[in-house]
């Protein structure tokens, strides 16, 4: 599906926006913007929310704008809301869109080494087709 007959985003602040596609999976576009550790937490709460709610597995996340997590974000994504995600939310598969910037990979790097022992799987795809390609070949509930 192209991104032009998406619905109108499910939640947005400075940390990005989230988009309940149609296919059955949550987009999560990271923002440019400087974003503060309670905006991060409200956008992953309401992440949490919608994949809760639509029963899903799957997320498309796009990191090619984002900027880099600083080491609390990190912390506290790694150690508080990636297993509340997989335990509460039920999500097991993440398809990303990697930026240039290599201070987003190393930091995202590090979330996605430090998930070891969660049932999640993350995949990086330069584009969108591959990624899209890969994450709807995977179960889309959990």
């Amino acid at each position: 599906m192209t991104t032009d007959r998406l619905p109108p985003p499910y939640f947005e602040n400075n940390a990005g926006q989230l988009l309940e596609d149609p296919a059955g999976f949550l987009r999560i576009n990271w923002s440019t913007r400087a974003r503060t550790l309670p905006e991060l937490q409200d956008f992953c709460e309401h992440m949490l929310l919608a994949m809760q709610r639509n029963r899903w597995a799957r997320a498309l996340g796009n990191q090619r704008d984002m900027t880099p997590f600083t080491p609390a974000e990190q912390q506290w994504v790694t150690q508080s809301w990636l297993p509340r995600m997989v335990r509460e939310g039920g999500y097991r598969f993440g398809a990303l869109l990697v930026s240039p910037n290599v201070m987003v990979r190393l930091a995202t790097a590090y979330v996605t080494t430090n998930v070891q022992g969660l049932p999640l799987v993350y995949r990086s795809f330069e584009t969108e087709a591959e990624a899209l390609q890969w994450l709807q070949q995977q179960p889309g509930r959990p």
